[in-house]
């Protein structure tokens, strides 16, 4: 009988495994190594910014190693799709089978838009869009605009008026994402021509079953987590989220535990294992499934952390695009890191240790920066010298193996 209270070390070990850092990694990873993955961690969340490498390539290699990035863009653009994208946490890409578990999203969008992307469009441009990406195939925005006006009206954006409705018609569900193109921009067509058969062939769930079933597979993918982390995986609202917990307390798939330290009650997959020390060495992303609800990683780990990407320069405190550092169970120290791609190297503009960081912490390190680089195609790291870990870091670079 599994007990009703955990300590926070437990609960780590719990969320390490669930997220997949005690698998062993392949010497070479396959089609194979990464359904596995992807089947554990659900989603992965996109994001635009290319400084290090591309937010939804890194939580594949932080558990898989270095790999064929290719294995990604097969998974989602290739015949047979395992993995497709959608507004699943936010932008993300996750397995094709959740696309029914999607529908009832697309619903609130159809009828209310996209907080993003308002209901009020042009039935006119909608329907010649849609008639559009049927008779043409797999379309971008830019494919379609015809010269339309673009408008600036919030920062970082410059959508014509064909990008916003092709944006309403994706998360409404009546168009898929293909694919990106080289550009990074979404490539549309018809749902039919990118989802396998047999998952548009599925049933559609009632909401009950499709909150009850995004909170199943939060729980997991975390393994251990209070309502709020099961809520934010999948980024439902509190109702929805409250009533598919409760559902699943009564069938016995999700355990009422209290972790150590924690105000707010928890839930433990019930095939959650508790697993002994957990011996991990990986740098995560800002947007990696085990850190990106943050106050769940600071309850965790004790690591407070915040993106500073838009916090200006002078009032960083730990950089600009700071990758945590996991070893052993626990988040020991972070970087940030840069891909200089002209002078192929792999730059650390800071390095801080946490308080406790083992003695190891710089070796591990810099062994991890260099696998980094390889997987990057660097040839160097450069560590400067900004962080009470960097001096370290920087002499167990130098003497680390290549």
């Amino acid at each position: 009988m599994r007990t009703e209270r955990l300590t926070r070390l437990q609960a780590r070990r719990i969320a390490l495994a669930a997220q997949g850092f005690r698998d062993q990694r392949h010497a070479t990873p396959t089609m194979r190594t990464f359904d596995r993955t992807m089947t554990r961690l659900g989603v992965l969340q996109i994001d635009s910014v290319n400084v290090l490498q591309r937010a939804h390539f890194m939580p594949l290699w932080s558990r898989m190693g270095p790999y064929d990035v290719g294995l990604l863009r097969r998974a989602a653009e290739r015949r047979p799709r395992r993995i497709v994208e959608y507004w699943a946490h936010v932008a993300a890409y996750m397995p094709v089978d959740l696309w029914p578990h999607m529908r009832h999203r697309m619903r609130h969008y159809r009828e209310r838009g996209h907080d993003w992307v308002a209901i009020r469009h042009d039935d006119a441009l909608v329907a010649s869009l849609l008639a559009e990406v049927r008779e043409l195939g797999p379309s971008t925005a830019r494919d379609l605009d015809n010269g339309l006006p673009r408008t600036r009206t919030q920062w970082g954006w410059n959508w014509s008026e064909s990008k916003k409705a092709l944006e309403y018609l994706f998360a409404a569900g009546e168009l898929a994402v293909a694919g990106r193109n080289a550009q990074f921009e979404r490539v549309y067509d018809l749902p039919e021509r990118v989802l396998p058969a047999h998952v548009l062939d599925m049933p559609e769930p009632t909401d009950d079953e499709a909150h009850q079933e995004l909170v199943r597979r939060a729980a997991i993918s975390h393994g251990v987590g209070t309502e709020q982390c099961l809520r934010d995986y999948y980024r439902l609202e509190p109702e929805q989220s409250q009533a598919a917990v409760r559902a699943l307390v009564e069938s016995g798939e999700l355990l009422p535990v209290r972790i150590e330290g924690w105000h707010r009650p928890a839930y433990l997959h019930g095939e959650a294992p508790l697993p002994r020390p957990v011996r991990a060495r990986a740098l995560l992303s800002p947007f990696d499934p085990l850190v990106f609800e943050r106050a769940r990683t600071q309850a965790l780990f004790g690591f407070r952390y915040r993106i500073e990407i838009y916090v200006p320069a002078a009032k960083r405190v730990h950089g600009y695009y700071v990758l945590p550092f996991l070893l052993g169970d626990g988040l020991v120290a972070r970087v940030d890191l840069k891909s200089d791609r002209s002078r192929r190297a792999l730059r650390v503009a800071a390095a801080h240790a946490e308080q406790g960081a083992p003695a190891e912490t710089a070796a591990e390190l810099a062994a991890e920066l260099w696998a980094l680089a390889g997987w990057l195609g660097l040839d160097d790291v450069v560590v400067a010298r900004v962080g009470d870990l960097a001096p370290t870091l920087a002499a167990a670079v130098d003497a680390s193996d290549r």
